[in-house]
């Protein structure tokens, strides 16, 4: 079985951080994607910077371009993709990653190496479903799980595909619009958005945009998701301890991202 099958064959809900590569260093992304990992995250999902994040809010559209200002490349997340599976070599890795990073390395290229690398899955924000098909199987021939996105009011013929097409898990979104804090998960419309993903079968769901308090995790695990992702609120406690683009205080980020992620994750344990 894959990791992510592995993990979710034990019972248990998931608490997945987002953590954006080479923000606002490689080194620093490192220091990071270990310390929400040994707080209890159960899956990560990593961020590949890119220029035109359409998909993305203010908080991590900064983060991409932090990471390219200092200079991120494509060849710096594979080197700290590497290094994650070498620390964690059971944890589930998931890559977020816009399309046009995939189209300029060439998409067998992009997902072998990424395979290589240790990425388990590949979700692109800004490829829908209907236009899946060369990544799904450039993805398969690798060994990669493609990953796609459920919208919270879609179509039937969107969601038949999503469940189709995704493997790993299904990350459906809990409200229309972009990644962020700024308009948080609407905790009354979980439950529809979960039964509407699950009609189709498919992978478990993983509920984003909008997670920020462990109450938004609790409500998605309520209603029925099979955990939740984060990524905006981690990102802004990062931004809270940037000075001209370096970790002011690394121990002091990684005590605030300690204390945010084991909350996140107990309110899986106890919805």
């Amino acid at each position: 079985m894959s990791r992510y099958a592995d993990f979710f064959a034990k019972g248990e809900r998931a608490f997945v951080p987002f953590v954006m590569l080479s923000d606002p260093t490689p080194e620093d992304a490192l220091e990071i994607v270990s310390a929400v990992v040994d707080a209890g995250a159960d899956a990560l999902e990593l961020g590949v910077p890119f220029s035109d994040p359409v998909a993305d809010g203010p908080a991590i559209q900064g983060a991409h371009v932090r990471a390219l200002r200092g200079g991120a490349t494509v060849a710096q997340a594979l080197d700290q993709v590497r290094a994650i599976r070498e620390r964690y070599p059971d944890l589930p890795i998931g890559m977020l990653v816009y399309a046009n990073v995939v189209h300029t390395r060439g998409l067998d290229r992009f997902y072998t190496e990424f395979k290589e690398a240790g990425a388990d899955s590949v979700l692109l924000p800004d490829v829908p479903v209907r236009e899946s098909a060369p990544f799904s199987a450039a993805a398969e021939r690798a060994g990669i799980e493609p990953i796609y996105i459920a919208p919270a009011k879609a179509s039937k013929e969107t969601l038949e595909g999503v469940a189709a097409n995704s493997r790993g898990y299904i990350y459906a979104i809990s409200r229309d619009g972009v990644t962020g804090t700024e308009n948080e998960a609407t905790v009354e419309g979980l439950r529809e958005v979960v039964d509407n993903v699950n009609a189709f079968g498919g992978a478990p769901v993983l509920l984003g945009f909008g997670i920020s308090r462990p109450e938004h995790v609790r409500a998605a695990i309520q209603a029925g998701a099979a955990g939740a992702i984060t990524g905006s609120a981690i990102t802004k406690i990062i931004d809270g301890h940037v000075v001209d683009t370096r970790i002011a205080d690394m121990e002091a980020l990684k005590r605030e991202l300690t204390d945010y992620v084991a909350a996140m994750k107990q309110a899986t344990i106890e919805p």
